[in-house]
Parts: structure tokens; C-alpha cells; sequence
């Protein structure tokens, strides 16, 4: 079984026990978070769409850490004018463990 959610703007494709990272989230490692923004959830050869969600379907994942992702590098140049600049970047996301996934 699979669900589509929605956390942070993005949409995740998540199955059970599968680990992900999300925009961060205002939670402790090892609490339990629950998402009902689920936009469809499939099982064999079935597939529901929710309009836009999925009434009654909730998806639980426990929080592992909180983390930072790996600094990226952001370079502006103007061209002939002798001037840049340069500065990183680091995100904070939350790494999440799914438990269960619950239709409707």
C-alpha cells in the first residue's frame, strides 16, 4: 500500500516503513506525527484520488531526527563589473520513519 501526502509544499510518495525527509517540522525525535493531507492512496491495482484530499485517511510516521542537509553554494557574478558573491546554505529537514497508513 502507498499514499501521496502533502507536508511542507511538496508532495512525498511514502510506503510503509519507508524513511523520508521533510521540511522541518516542530516536533521531537521520537514523537509521532500524523499527516491528513493524504492526495491518494493505492493498494494492488486500485488507486484513489482525493478531491483534493482523501476523506478519513491519515498517514502516522514517527520523527527519527532533526537534521541539515549538505551546504550548497550560492554564486551571484555580474559580469564585467568585478563584482560577486558568494554564500551557502544549509536546510533543515526532519527525517521521518511512515508506521502506518490508514484508508478511510
Amino acid at each position: 500500500m502507498f499514499a501521496v501526502i502533502r507536508t511542507g509544499g511538496k508532495q512525498y510518495r511514502v510506503t510503509e516503513n519507508a524513511v523520508l525527509k521533510v521540511e522541518k517540522l516542530a516536533a521531537e525525535p521520537g514523537s509521532t506525527v500524523t499527516f491528513t493531507d493524504v492526495l491518494a492512496l493505492g493498494e494492488g491495482g486500485n488507486l484513489t484520488l482525493g478531491a483534493p484530499v482523501v476523506a478519513g485517511a491519515a498517514v502516522t510516521a514517527t520523527v527519527i531526527a532533526q537534521e541539515r542537509l549538505d551546504k550548497i553554494v550560492v554564486f551571484k557574478k555580474r559580469r564585467r563589473k568585478n563584482s560577486r558573491r558568494r554564500a551557502g546554505h544549509r536546510q533543515d529537514v526532519t527525517v521521518l520513519r511512515v508506521a502506518a497508513i490508514r484508508a478511510a
